[in-house]
Formats: structure tokens, sequence, C-alpha cells
């Protein structure tokens, strides 16, 4: 027998000792998110909060032989991919798992810089099209958009890559008005959501982007909409980032 009382949401993404990103950071967030997470490494990186250092890459081969007893045994409906170590490696593993369940729901966090300094990839419209068209949802931050679409307007690029899925954009590195900020989330070029937020003096997080896109994973494996998944993960991220003056965060359900 298994548990059935909560909602099964597999990470698959790098492994940081820290636990301040990828998939130990992803499993605190399903926890406190009333979700239960599975994990499957990408990437065995070396690193802490404020330094990385290296990064050990798992192969395709590997990845789909860790996610093949999960998946046989648990209901997963829900999967969120993170640090991959290249578009040839999460082709693969998107057409594997839309064969494994044609109506499973995947988010990329497209994870190009990580956030104590280190670049793991330059990417392309035109090399990313075929991977977006096998997503449901992909949740970039400004930079990563503005490189991917090489568009500089940040509106125009969430835009372009909306024609192919749904796009949650992070809005923690622009700058704030009036003492907030904004998310926005385009599920059509027509169809967009903003999510005001307050700006956090040393709200900085080490992995703060995956554990946006964590607790997006998590309110769609609970049911919510995709607008009020959004709703609920830039309410966790408000909290989260809020939780502590350093770069290393606490996980605390939201009431």
């Amino acid at each position: 027998m298994i548990q059935t009382k909560r909602p099964y949401v597999l990470s698959i993404a790098g492994l940081d000792p820290s636990a301040g990103a990828g998939i130990l950071a992803d499993v605190k967030v399903f926890e406190a998110q009333k979700t239960y997470g599975l994990a499957v490494a990408t990437a065995l990186t070396v690193q802490h909060d404020a330094s990385f250092r290296h990064v050990h890459w798992v192969s395709l081969e590997q990845i789909i032989a860790q996610c093949e007893p999960l998946l046989e045994r648990y209901p997963i409906e829900v999967v969120k991919i993170g640090l991959i170590e290249s578009i040839p490696v999460l082709d693969g593993l998107l057409n594997w798992l839309n064969l494994q369940n044609p109506k499973i729901i995947i988010l990329w966090d497209p994870i190009l810089k990580a956030s104590a300094g280190f670049d793991f990839h330059r990417l392309t419209l035109s090399t990313l099209t075929p991977v977006l068209q096998n997503l449901t949802l992909i949740t970039p931050n400004i930079p990563e958009i503005q490189q991917m679409t090489g568009e500089q307007a940040v509106q125009k690029a969430a835009q372009a890559l909306s024609t192919y899925c749904h796009v949650y954009l992070k809005g923690g590195h622009s700058s704030p008005e009036n003492g907030q900020i904004a998310d926005y989330l385009f599920e059509t070029t027509q169809k967009v959501t903003a999510y005001p937020a307050p700006f956090i003096p040393k709200g900085e997080k080490h992995g703060s982007g995956c554990v946006l896109s964590a607790a997006l994973a998590a309110g769609l494996a609970s049911g919510f909409s995709l607008g009020k998944a959004g709703a609920n993960a830039r309410l966790y991220m408000d909290r989260y980032l809020a939780s502590t003056p350093y770069l290393l965060g606490f996980h605390e359900p939201i009431p």
C-alpha cells in the first residue's frame, strides 16, 4: 500500500548540498505545501549558498533509470525540471515523460546561471522551440527570458514564449516601483495576470527561483488552476524571502 492522502510531485533537478536550491529545496517546498515530494538528481554540485565550484552531470540514461521506479509506483501527475546538462538531454527526458503519461504536467525552471555565480547554458529560441512544445509551463527570470529570446523588452519576450507554452515570468530582477515588484503569468499572449509583491530588503535568497517554481508545481498537483497556483506560489515566495536576512531561508506552510 502507498499513501494517497497527498498528491505526489516529482522534482528532476540538481543536488545542492546546502539544500537552498535544487531537489533538496524542492522537497522542502513540496512538504510545506502538503504534497509528497519525490526527487531525481540530474547533477551533483559542489557548492554552498555563496560559492559554486563544480558540477558533475548525470546522464540522460541515469536520469530515466531513477525516474522509472517512481513513475511505476506512484501516481505522479506533476513534474518540475530544474538544472539539466543540455537541451538534447532535456528533449530526451521530455519525450520519455510524455510517453509514460501524455497528460503529465511538466514545468521547467530554466536555470542558466547559479545565484552563486556560475554560468550553465547559453540558449536561443531556435534551439528551445522543440522542448517548449513539450512543456506545460516555463518559469524564467528576466535575464533568462532575455537571453532565451534575444528580446530585451521582457513583456514581448514572454509573449513570444507563450505561443509555445504557459510562461510564469519571475520579476525579482526588476527595479521596485513604489516598494513593489511583480511577477506575470502569460497563459496566452493575451491572457496575462500580474502578481504584485512587496520588495523585501535583504530578501535575496540562494535558490529562490527553484523555490518559486516548486511552489507552482505543488499548487498544480493540489488541483489549483494555473492562476491560483501562481498566486499561491507568489505568497509562499513572499514568506520565504522574509524568513531570514541571510542567503538561506526557512520553509513554512501558508496558514
